[in-house]
């Protein structure tokens, strides 16, 4: 059977909508078009149904409780509910303290940002210097008394848990870490974080967007109080996600962030997108029902990849734990080649080069950067984002093309040549002319 191209290897990024999701989110786009806050007839009722049965679906892939979810536009929208609401109403009593970490989502960098800008113009945009540096990263102090600790992370990508105990401090209101990092797939111990956070009586929440539906979460049992879920990243639509916020042990209060009808418990005005609600509902199920089976699945085509990799190039490296990671996630530095360069000779798969276009300049992902990698390597890095509709021969393919582009590549570098005769590039001494 031929192959069709191009083929997508870029499920961290987004994921194609399940058809049975597609099904599901269909009868309520034209037939079953009530507004859920419509008490007063049948359509109101049916969607409000609907909506109902969504929140049960998702709960129960974490083990929540229905009421315990929050609809939203997705995981940044989350994301800022999360972490300025908490900082509203919790920072008059507990502190305005907030600690992260330096690879997490842009949503949580930014936010924590805009918070703690060391400047009086309120403008997070990530371009000011921080203000301090510590033994545990860097830390930005707002005008209005907020802090913002960005902790370095381990060469595996993970956080050092004796590092964050120390961290914490009085004033600590709200630990912000990710369950599972968008570039390396790195899967943190939520556990231990959620159990060291409720000792020391601090807030702790995880932008859980790659996670969700991929790997087993326990809100319960890893003392989760607020989690940010995406409806995109699990086949089902885009512009839907939900908030998990514990309603007990301790019952968590957010401030919502804009205000107009009081919908979602308060926290998230706005009248509900039935048919998305209705598609992450319905992803949300598939994802649990099918967790076991199909992370086994995947796994086997991201080890098949990188084995084949492996085998057939030299001076590569997998960045991240290579074992504490999403089943579906494989990021790659391939030596003496250019990232940009190697997509161009690999334009038949779709995968995400490890540097970012701002500025009209090339710039290492900040991530890889904060793994220790320099930004030789970080600039060579590709990201596979293997998925639910991947086959081992659309893997064989990948890996087929991507031998054959390193390859042309290196033929035309004398720093490979080099590299083969066993010289030591970083001690050579370049003569500028």
């Amino acid at each position: 059977m031929t192959t069709k191209l191009p083929i997508y290897l870029d499920n961290h990024a987004t994921t194609p909508v399940d058809p049975r999701v597609l099904d599901a989110m269909i009868p309520y786009f034209t037939q079953k078009f009530g507004n859920a806050a419509s008490r007063n007839h049948s359509f109101g009722w049916e969607s409000e149904k609907a909506v109902e049965r969504a929140r049960e679906q998702i709960a129960a892939v974490i083990n929540a409780d229905p009421k315990e979810i929050i609809f939203t536009s997705g995981a940044t929208e989350s994301d800022n509910i999360a972490i300025k609401g908490a900082l509203e109403f919790y920072g008059p009593t507990r502190g305005r303290h907030v600690i992260t970490a330096k690879t997490e989502h842009k949503a949580v960098i930014d936010t924590v940002r805009y918070l703690a800008h060391p400047s009086d113009d309120g403008e997070g945009d990530g371009t000011t210097a921080p203000r301090e540096t510590s033994e545990y990263g860097e830390v930005w102090r707002g005008h209005d008394g907020t802090t913002g600790l960005f902790m370095d992370v381990e060469k595996s990508g993970l956080v050092d848990l004796k590092k964050l105990e120390k961290a914490i401090q009085p004033d600590t209101a709200l630990v912000a870490i990710m369950a599972a990092n968008n570039e390396i797939g790195v899967v943190q111990d939520l556990a231990a974080i959620g159990k060291l956070c409720h000792e020391k009586g601090v807030l702790f929440f995880t932008d859980a967007a790659q996670a969700f539906g991929k790997i087993p979460i326990d809100v319960k049992a890893m003392n989760i109080d607020i989690m940010a879920i995406s409806g995109h990243k699990i086949y089902g639509p885009k512009g839907i996600g939900a908030l998990y916020v514990r309603r007990k042990s301790p019952r968590v209060r957010l401030k919502p962030i804009f205000h107009g009808g009081g919908h979602e418990r308060g926290m998230r005005s706005g009248t509900l997108a039935t048919p998305l609600i209705v598609g992450l509902g319905q992803a949300a199920e598939i994802a649990h029902r099918e967790m076991p089976e199909e992370s086994k699945r995947i796994r086997g085509l991201r080890d098949r990849l990188w084995k084949g990799l492996s085998a057939k190039l030299d001076y590569i490296y997998m960045n991240g734990d290579p074992e504490k990671r999403l089943p579906g996630n494989l990021n790659v530095s391939f030596a003496f080649v250019e990232g940009e360069a190697l997509m161009m000779g690999m334009r038949d798969i779709a995968v995400s080069s490890g540097s970012a276009c701002t500025s009209a300049s090339l710039e290492p992902s900040y991530v890889l950067k904060a793994l220790g990698i320099g930004d030789d390597l970080a600039h060579t890095s590709i990201r596979y984002g293997i998925g639910r509709f991947n086959t081992e021969a659309e893997i064989d393919f990948a890996l087929d093309c991507t031998v054959n582009a390193v390859k042309k590549l290196r033929d035309m570098s004398p720093l490979y040549e080099m590299a083969k005769e066993g010289i030591d590039i970083k001690s050579v001494q370049w003569t500028a002319h």
